[in-house]
C-alpha cells in the first residue's frame, strides 16, 4: 500500500479543523456563551483570505482576532468563515478559509489547537501577539459611526467585560 495514501497527519488536522468550524457555527447560531472568547489565528497570505489592505500591510504573515464582545454577522460555511470586527472604530469584514487557520483557542475553558499549513512544519514557528477588535467600541451604524449603548458603557466601567489580549504562547506545548 502506498504510504502517500494514508496521510494521518492531514486526516487528523482536517478532523480538528471541524472542531473550529462547529464551534463557530454554534456561536453564529446561538451567540457566545458566558465568559467564552475565541482566539483565531490565520495566515494572512493564504490563498482566498480576504482582509482589508491596511490590516494585511500591518499583519503580512499572521493575524489573531478575538471573538468576544464586539463582532457582527458571523457566517460559517464548510470551507470558510466571515465576520465583521471593529478595528480603530471602523467595521471591517474578514473572509478566512479554514485551511488558513493556524491556531484556535478559548482561554476560558482552557482549550487550544495548533495547525500546520502545507508540508513545512516550521513555516509558522510562533504567532505574533494577538490583536483584538476594539473591545470597548459601541455598535456601529451602517455609516460606520459609533452609536452609544448601555452595554458598551457597562463594559467600559467593568474591567472584567473589557476583555484582554493574551499571548497564545501560554496554550502551546514546548517542543
Amino acid at each position: 500500500m502506498d504510504q502517500e495514501l494514508l496521510q494521518y497527519n492531514r486526516i487528523v488536522e482536517d478532523a480538528l479543523r471541524s472542531v473550529v468550524r462547529t464551534s463557530l457555527e454554534q456561536v453564529a447560531t446561538y451567540g457566545l456563551p458566558g465568559e467564552h472568547s475565541l482566539y483565531v489565528t490565520f495566515d494572512t497570505g493564504y490563498p482566498d483570505v480576504d482582509i482589508p489592505q491596511r490590516l494585511h500591510a500591518q499583519y503580512p504573515e499572521e493575524m489573531t482576532v478575538v471573538l468576544e464582545h464586539q463582532f457582527w454577522d458571523l457566517n460559517v460555511t464548510d470551507e470558510h468563515f466571515e465576520v465583521s470586527l471593529s478595528f480603530n472604530r471602523r467595521r471591517e469584514r474578514l473572509f478566512v478559509p479554514f485551511d488558513a487557520v493556524t491556531s484556535f483557542a478559548d482561554p476560558s475553558v482552557p482549550f487550544g489547537l495548533k495547525f500546520q499549513i502545507g508540508d513545512d512544519e516550521d513555516a509558522h514557528p510562533a504567532a505574533p501577539p494577538p490583536i483584538a477588535a476594539d473591545q470597548n467600541a459601541g455598535p456601529l451604524s451602517e455609516e460606520g459611526s459609533e452609536e452609544g449603548s448601555e452595554e458598551a458603557d457597562a463594559a467600559e466601567d467593568d474591567p472584567a467585560k473589557r476583555g484582554e489580549v493574551v499571548s497564545l504562547d501560554q496554550f502551546r506545548k514546548n517542543r
